[in-house]
């Protein structure tokens, strides 16, 4: 049996090179050959322990590539074909995808893991920090990339940018609103770049990395708060005359930074929580006005589907969003251990890496 190179989990802390065999493929499945992928928070997420996966499940979820081969029902495609897929891989046909939640499709235990929400690369299935991933319901998933865009370009709309601007999405972000972003990791940035083309016309990004609030002002953002100086709280309603955010946008998954951005709210606001949290929150009764604020709380989970895609890459293709600086540092697929312990320690200004086998 044919195999490829794969970064697998093995273990807490270990996500290892390793061999595997090429995926088998469906009736409505492709099998991709990977051409650029890169790590998400999420990943470290597994690496560290904090979110459980089945040991020897390849991992990653950010696929672009080229069709090496399709299923016998799969139409409107052909071996060659570069493509991306989402993602969260939606089959269409579910109950989640018939009440208009694509992205919650799979929700449910597989092995023993609840899987959270619809997303199944590197979670239930194997991923794509590999040389092969195979993606199910390849006419609901694969999207064509644009001869005139490169991998690079396209590599956020998997997940980065689908997640951040599905932050100012569900946050309702309209024409002439104020909007905080707490955390310019690359989903927060996204969020500006989102909230940005939504309407918004006050931005205030919340971080301390110097290279990142510089980027967040190159994708909208209109006032930088560095939370190492002084209360964040106060310098934001100081900026908003008191008068606190329409949308509070928390990327990053802490209890910090999701209080904050209850506490930022003007009454009746939304927050719009995108992190990834590994423990419980708590909601503080003042800031939550003993629930009598009209405040609304809403999640998201990216949005995939080869619709949402093209759009994205659309995004990209008509130059609205420049996405480029988020792609700091570059490594091989032979390189992926190095890659995790750069990332997962985020050192060297690292925001995203570019992986190619």
């Amino acid at each position: 049996m044919a195999r490829m190179k794969a970064a697998v989990f093995v273990d807490k802390n270990r996500i290892v090179l390793d061999e595997k065999p090429i995926p088998e493929v469906g009736p409505l499945d492709a099998l991709v050959r990977i051409t650029t992928t890169t790590i998400c928070g999420t990943d470290v997420h597994i690496l560290r322990g904090e979110y459980p996966v089945a040991k020897g499940l390849t991992v990653g979820h950010e696929p672009v590539g080229i069709i090496e081969k399709l299923g016998t029902q799969v139409q409107g495609f052909h071996e060659g074909q570069r493509v991306i897929a989402g993602a969260i891989t939606p089959s269409g046909h579910s109950n989640a995808c018939l009440c208009g939640c694509s992205s919650q499709d799979g929700a449910g235990t597989l092995h023993g893991f609840k899987a959270i929400g619809g997303w199944k690369f590197g979670n239930v299935i194997d991923g794509c920090q590999a040389e092969f991933v195979c993606v199910p319901d390849a006419m609901v998933n694969l999207s064509p990339i644009p001869a005139s865009l490169t991998d690079e370009q396209v590599l956020m709309c998997p997940d980065i940018m689908s997640t951040g601007f599905s932050g100012a999405e569900r946050g309702g972000v309209g024409i002439g609103d104020t909007v905080a972003v707490f955390a310019l990791g690359p989903i927060g940035l996204c969020a500006v770049a989102g909230a940005r083309m939504l309407g918004a016309t006050t931005i205030i990004g919340v971080d301390t990395v110097a290279a990142r609030m510089t980027v967040a002002r190159q994708l909208g953002a209109s006032y930088l708060v560095d939370f190492k100086q002084g209360n964040v709280v106060e310098q934001i309603m100081a900026l908003t005359d008191g008068r606190g955010v329409d949308v509070a946008i928390e990327a990053l998954g802490t209890q910090s930074t999701f209080e904050w951005a209850l506490r930022v709210l003007r009454p009746g606001g939304t927050l719009s929580s995108l992190g990834v949290y590994s423990g419980d929150l708590r909601i503080p009764l003042d800031a939550f006005a003993a629930g009598l604020g009209d405040y609304r709380i809403v999640t998201t989970l990216c949005p995939g589907g080869k619709e949402r895609m093209r759009r994205l890459m659309q995004v990209v293709a008509s130059g609205r969003v420049d996405v480029s600086p988020l792609v700091t540092h570059r490594f091989r697929l032979e390189e992926i251990e190095t890659a995790y312990e750069l990332f997962a320690n985020q050192r060297d200004g690292v925001m995203k890496v570019a992986i190619t086998p």
